[in-house]
């Protein structure tokens, strides 16, 4: 089985992008963030001519989750307050979480929080929404203890995961602040999948459309796939795809593939 996870920063600006990616990698589950659409206006004929089920969760023109499967998903959910009902509306006003079982497993696509700078509401926003995903996580397991983890968390968790001309000291992504804060929602027993095959520096999934970033691999790796125990053993793979980070008008993410 393969699950890609992408950001496509807007699924009908990129809809052929994404439909040519499938046509040349068909992987069994394609999670994607950004969607950037109301769901009434979710390009679903497209992905149906591929044989893909689609699942969303999205809004206009910001955020949006969805999960494209070759199989039909069972047990599937939207936002944290499916799991949580006593939590504040607020934590779903923006679509980031979306969720679905395949051959048992649990596959969880999530939108993280930009943060916008340290320090600022939105920030401190983040921080908050990383905890209740932890509380979110503790039902889920609860469940079922086999999870892929994946989307775009908007954090680099070690400085090698942030090109070396970066100045990151205090900044959005890489302050300790949201790293410790998503240490503790790994802690419930996710590890890396990429960093089991890949430990050295210069893999990165995100690049700045500014200052020539992606041509000068000045980049982020903060599109991740999180794995429970079980899973991780089984995980033969991971990969970034930088194609389609080469093709006009891009989305400024790369999708990252794991394969048990």
């Amino acid at each position: 089985m393969k699950i890609a996870t992408w950001n496509v920063n807007s699924i009908r600006t990129r809809l052929e992008h994404v439909v040519n990616w499938l046509e040349q990698n068909p992987v069994d589950v394609l999670c994607l963030q950004e969607t950037k659409v109301v769901d009434k206006d979710f390009p679903h004929a497209q992905f149906e001519a591929l044989n893909y089920h689609s699942y969303i969760y999205g809004q206009k023109s910001y955020n949006g989750v969805a999960i494209l499967s070759k199989k039909p998903l069972q047990q599937v959910s939207t936002g944290f307050t499916s799991l949580l009902p006593e939590l504040e509306p607020i934590w779903d006003e923006q679509k980031r979480v979306i969720t679905g079982v395949i051959d048992s497993y649990r596959i969880l696509n999530l939108y993280v929080p930009n943060g916008s700078e340290v320090g600022c509401d939105k920030y401190e926003f983040k921080l908050r929404w990383l905890t209740v995903l932890r509380n979110y996580l503790q039902v889920l397991l609860s469940q079922n203890p086999n999870i892929c983890m994946c989307g775009d968390f908007n954090i680099a968790l070690e400085n090698k995961d942030i090109h070396s001309k970066a100045d990151i000291k205090n900044h959005i992504m890489s302050s300790d602040a949201e790293r410790q804060a998503l240490k503790e929602v790994l802690e419930l027993g996710f590890a890396d999948a990429f960093r089991k095959f890949t430990i050295e520096a210069g893999h990165y999934s995100w690049w700045d459309y500014r200052a020539m970033a992606f041509r000068r691999n000045m980049g982020w790796r903060i599109d991740h796939h999180y794995l429970t125990p079980e899973l991780y053993e089984r995980a033969i793979s991971c990969v970034i795809d930088q194609a389609p980070r080469k093709l006009e008008k891009p989305s400024d993410h790369a999708p990252v593939i794991v394969e048990f």
